[in-house]
C-alpha cells in the first residue's frame, strides 16, 4: 500500500517535472492567430480566366466556412477519427497504435503514427519533423494548448490550408486544382477521398506512378467515410468502383499568355518584390483578352512561317545515324528529342527512307507506340509536300525549284512535320497511310500588340513566336528603327502648322551636306523614282521619302524631336534630318500606343496591363483607372441619370489634325502601301514601316475602337531580302488579325470631331472636285477653308510664300 502510493507521487512528480521541464522554452502557438501563411499570387485575364500563378508554395487560403463538409469529414475519417472528443491528444489512438506497433515490430512491418490533427497543427507550425521523444512530448504539450485556446474549426483551417499534399500543393484548395482542375466544391466524393490519402505519404500515392497504391489507400478512405456515417454504404460501393482520374500538372490553366505574363511578372516584382509576388496572395486583374491573345498568337506565328517558306530550306533540326543501333536504342534517343516547335499540331519526326516522290518518316508518337521497326505505321511526305523547300542562300535568296525529294531530305533527318488533311493536299495522289507536310521553324521573329486606344489597356500581346523559345519580348524589350512608320508623326506637325492633306511638297532628288568628313546624305524613295509635286495624303499613301525630308527640313527638326517625345516614342532623339524618316529607335508597344493616341482624337494615354490588384484580404491595393465617379455608388436606382465619369486625359494633338491623319492613313489602305487590307472592307487605317536594307519591317494600324502594331524582323539585324518591306510582313498579319478580332463586329465609320469640314476633292491634284473629276475623295479641312486653284508647291528651301498652301474660306457643307 506504502510503496503504490511512494509510486504514485512519483509518477506525479516526475509528470511535472516533465511538464515544467519540456514546457518552459516552447515557442508561442498564440501566433496562429495571427496565421498568413504564403499563398499563391494569381494572375487573371480581363475576362476572369486564369493565365498565372506565381508561388514558392503553392497555396490557396480557404476559410473553414467555405471548405465543404464532405472535405472535412474524409480527413478526420483519414487522419483523426476522434478529433472532435480529444483534448490534443486521443489517448484510445495512442493505446491502439502502442498495441498495434507491437505487433508490427515482433513481424518487422513499420510502426504507425498516432498523431491527432492538433499535433500535427503543432508539428507543422512550431516544431521541426525531426522524430524524437523530446519532440514528441512538446508536440503533445503544445496540442493540449492550443485546444485550449483555439476552437476545433480554427484548428482545421489551419490544418487543411497548411499540409502539404504532393505536387507542390500546400492545402487542399491547391491540390484540388492541381490533381483533379476543380474547386473544392466542385470535387466528387472519390476524388475527396483521394485528397485525404494523399497526407500519409504523397510521393507514395502518386495517382500516375503508384496508380494501384493510390486507389487502394483512396478506397480506405471511404471505407473509413462509411464507418464514420459521412456516406452511405451505396455512396461507398458507387465511388470505389471509379477510376483515379487526375489531370496532367498545369493542365488545370485554363489560358496561356507567356509573353504578356511575364511582363506582368516584372512589373509585380517591381513593385511589390519578391516576398508579395510569391507569397502575398495577390489577386492580379489584367487587360488582357483572351480571345484576341488566341488570334494574334496564330496569325503572328502564320505571318512568320509564310515568310520563312518564301526564303527557302534552311535544313533539318538535327540528324541521327538510325542503322548503327538496334531499334530500341535509337528510338529512346528519338524519343528524347523535345525541340520547341511553336505551333500545337506540329510533331517531330525521322526520315527513315527517302526517293525522288516521297519521303518515308516516323513521328514520336507512332515510333513510341511500336514495339518494333517493322510495326512502324506507313507515314509519308510528297514531293509536292516539299516543293517550297528550295535550299535558302545568302541574302534570303534561294536555290533552283525542287524536282527530287532527296534534294530536300536524307535518312536520318530530324524534321518538323504537320499531318495534312487529304482533301487540302497540295499533292493530288496521296499514298496509302498518313500524309505529312514538311514544316520549318521560322528564324525570323516578330511582335504584335493590340490594345484600347482610348484607355490604353493592352488587349492581346506577343512578344514572338515561341516563348519557349526565346523569353525575349520583342513587343517591349525590342528597339527598333520604326522607318516610315514614324511619318505620320512628322506630318501632324505640317498638319499644326498650316498645310493641309492637299498641300503640295516636291518630290524630287535632295541632297544636303552632312559636314566635313561625313558626305552628302542623299536620301531616296524605295522606287528610285520621283513624282513632283505631290500632296501630303499622296506622301502618306505612298510613303514617298523625299516629300518627308523636304517638310521635315522646312518645319525645323526640333518640332519633330519635340513630337516625339511628346508621343513618348522615343526620348532625347538627335534633330537629324534623317530622324524624320524613323532612324531613331522604340518599341513596338510605345509606337502602338502613340497612333491609338491619333484614332483617338489626341488624347494622351499610358500602355497597361493591369487594371486592378487586391490583396490576400480583398483589398483593392492598386487600380489603373484612378478617375472618381461621383453617384456611382448608391443605395437603389432611383430613375436618375447614368454618372459620366470625367475625361482626365491630356491632350498631345489638336482633334482636327488627329483626324485629317486618320483620313489620311485611312488612304494607306484604300490606295496605298496597306492596300491588302482593303479586302477586309471595314473602316481601318494605318502606316507601314520598312527601314534600310528591309532590317525593320512593320504595321501600325487601326479601327475606331482597337489599334495594332505588327513587327516582323531578325533578332540579329539583317536584310530580310529583295522585295520584303513592311507591305509583305507585316501588313498580312495585320490584316488577318483584324479579319478575326473584328469578324462579329457590326463596321464603325472613324469619328469626326467638331471642327472638321470634308470636302470632294481630286485625290492626285488635292483641288477641288469638277463635275468631271473621276475617283474623287472626301478631303478633312479646318472648318472654314478649302483648296485654291492658286496652290504654291513647297519646294523645302526658301520662301515663306512657298510654305504653306494658299486657303479660301469656305461656307460649309461636303462638296
Amino acid at each position: 500500500m506504502v510503496f503504490t502510493l511512494v509510486s504514485g507521487i512519483v509518477t506525479v512528480i516526475g509528470g511535472l517535472y516533465v511538464l515544467y521541464s519540456y514546457g518552459r522554452d516552447l515557442p508561442d502557438y498564440k501566433q496562429l492567430a495571427d496565421y498568413e501563411p504564403p499563398v499563391v499570387s494569381r494572375v487573371y485575364a480581363g475576362d476572369g480566366s486564369l493565365i498565372k500563378e506565381y508561388a514558392r508554395e503553392k497555396r490557396l487560403f480557404v476559410p473553414i466556412s467555405a471548405i465543404p463538409p464532405k472535405v472535412i469529414q474524409a480527413f478526420i475519417s483519414a487522419e483523426d477519427q476522434n478529433f472532435y472528443s480529444h483534448i490534443g491528444i486521443d489517448f484510445k489512438g495512442l493505446f491502439r497504435a502502442v498495441l498495434v506497433n507491437v505487433k508490427n515490430v515482433i513481424t518487422g512491418r513499420r510502426p504507425v503514427g498516432a498523431s491527432t490533427i492538433t499535433q500535427q497543427v503543432a508539428k507543422n507550425f512550431l516544431l521541426s519533423g525531426e522524430v524524437r521523444l523530446e519532440r514528441k512530448i512538446k508536440e503533445a504539450i503544445l496540442s493540449y494548448r492550443i485546444e485550449q485556446t483555439f476552437t476545433k474549426d480554427q484548428i482545421l483551417e489551419l490544418y487543411l490550408n497548411e499540409i502539404y499534399l504532393g505536387q507542390n500543393s500546400y492545402g487542399v484548395a491547391a491540390a484540388a486544382l492541381n490533381y483533379f482542375g476543380k474547386s473544392l466544391d466542385e470535387l466528387d466524393v472519390e476524388e475527396i477521398a483521394y485528397l485525404a490519402a494523399v497526407p500519409k505519404g504523397p510521393s507514395n500515392y502518386h495517382p500516375v506512378r503508384h496508380y494501384n497504391a493510390a486507389i487502394g489507400r483512396r478506397n480506405w478512405v471511404l471505407g473509413r467515410m462509411a464507418i464514420e456515417g459521412y456516406i452511405s454504404e451505396n455512396e461507398k460501393d458507387e465511388a470505389v468502383k471509379k477510376p483515379l482520374v487526375a489531370v496532367e500538372s498545369g493542365q488545370a490553366r485554363t489560358f496561356q499568355a507567356d509573353y504578356f505574363a511575364e511582363d506582368v511578372r516584372r512589373e509585380l516584382k517591381e513593385s511589390f518584390g519578391d516576398e508579395e509576388l510569391y507569397g502575398g496572395g495577390l489577386a492580379v486583374r489584367t487587360s488582357l483578352s483572351p480571345r484576341l491573345q488566341t488570334i494574334a498568337e496564330r496569325e503572328l506565328k502564320n505571318g512568320l512561317v509564310v515568310y520563312d517558306r518564301r526564303h527557302g530550306w534552311k535544313g533539318p533540326l538535327d540528324k541521327m545515324d538510325l542503322f548503327s543501333a538496334p531499334f530500341e536504342e535509337w528510338k529512346k534517343s528519338f524519343l528524347e528529342i523535345s525541340t520547341p516547335l511553336g505551333i500545337d499540331s506540329w510533331e517531330i519526326a525521322v526520315v527513315l527512307d527517302v526517293d525522288d516522290q516521297k519521303a518515308t518518316i516516323a513521328t514520336q508518337k507512332s515510333i513510341h507506340d511500336a514495339a518494333t521497326y517493322e510495326r512502324l505505321p506507313l507515314e509519308t511526305i510528297s514531293l509536292d509536300e516539299v516543293s517550297w523547300a528550295r535550299k535558302w542562300l545568302p541574302e534570303e535568296r534561294r536555290g533552283p525549284a525542287v524536282k527530287s525529294v532527296t534534294e530536300v531530305l536524307s535518312q536520318g533527318d530530324i524534321i518538323a512535320v504537320e499531318k495534312i488533311d487529304p482533301s487540302k493536299a497540295e499533292t493530288t495522289t496521296i499514298s496509302n497511310g498518313t500524309a505529312y507536310g514538311l514544316r520549318q521553324i521560322p528564324e525570323v521573329n516578330g511582335a504584335l500588340v493590340a490594345l484600347d486606344p482610348h484607355t490604353g489597356r493592352v488587349l492581346a500581346m506577343v512578344g514572338g513566336y515561341d516563348f519557349k523559345r526565346s523569353e525575349y519580348n520583342r513587343a517591349t524589350q525590342a528597339k527598333r528603327q520604326p522607318g516610315s512608320a514614324f511619318k505620320p508623326f512628322v506630318y501632324s506637325v505640317a498638319l499644326d502648322n498650316g498645310f493641309t492633306p492637299s498641300s503640295l511638297v516636291l518630290d524630287a532628288p535632295f541632297v544636303i551636306d552632312q559636314g566635313f568628313g561625313n558626305g552628302k546624305w542623299k536620301p531616296r524613295n524605295s522606287s528610285n523614282k520621283y513624282y513632283g509635286p505631290s500632296t501630303l495624303r499622296l506622301g502618306i499613301e505612298k510613303s514617298r521619302n523625299l516629300m518627308t525630308v523636304r517638310l521635315a527640313q522646312n518645319l525645323k527638326m526640333d518640332r519633330i524631336v519635340e513630337v516625339a517625345d511628346r508621343f513618348n516614342i522615343t526620348h532625347n532623339m538627335p534633330d537629324l534630318l534623317s530622324m524624320s524618316l524613323g532612324a531613331g529607335e522604340t518599341t513596338l508597344l510605345r509606337l502602338t500606343a502613340a497612333y491609338g493616341m491619333i484614332v483617338n482624337g489626341g488624347k494622351k494615354i499610358e500602355p497597361t496591363l493591369i487594371d486592378r490588384i487586391q490583396d490576400r484580404h480583398g483589398v483593392t491595393i492598386y487600380k489603373h483607372d484612378q478617375r472618381q465617379c461621383d453617384g456611382c455608388i448608391v443605395d437603389k436606382w432611383d430613375y436618375q441619370q447614368e454618372p459620366v465619369l470625367p475625361d482626365v486625359r491630356d491632350r498631345v494633338l489638336d482633334q482636327v489634325t488627329a483626324y485629317q491623319l486618320v483620313s489620311m492613313m485611312e488612304g494607306v489602305v484604300q490606295r496605298g502601301t496597306g492596300i491588302r487590307i482593303k479586302v477586309l472592307n471595314r473602316p481601318l487605317a494605318g502606316k507601314t514601316g520598312t527601314t534600310d536594307e528591309s532590317f525593320d519591317t512593320w504595321f501600325v494600324g487601326f479601327s475606331p475602337d482597337l489599334v495594332v502594331g505588327v513587327f516582323v524582323g531578325f533578332d540579329r539585324p539583317r536584310s530580310l531580302g529583295d522585295g520584303e518591306e513592311g507591305a509583305s510582313t507585316a501588313v498580312p498579319i495585320f490584316r488577318d488579325f483584324m479579319a478575326g478580332a473584328l469578324h462579329d463586329e457590326k463596321p464603325i465609320p472613324f469619328r469626326v470631331p467638331e471642327g472638321v469640314r470634308l470636302v470632294r476633292v481630286d485625290p492626285v491634284s488635292g483641288q477641288l472636285a469638277s463635275a468631271e473629276t473621276k475617283n474623287t475623295i472626301l478631303e478633312a479641312f479646318r472648318q472654314g477653308t478649302f483648296p485654291n486653284k492658286e496652290e504654291q508647291v513647297l519646294d523645302g528651301f526658301n520662301s515663306l510664300v512657298q510654305t504653306k498652301t494658299k486657303l479660301r474660306t469656305g461656307t460649309g457643307g461636303i462638296y
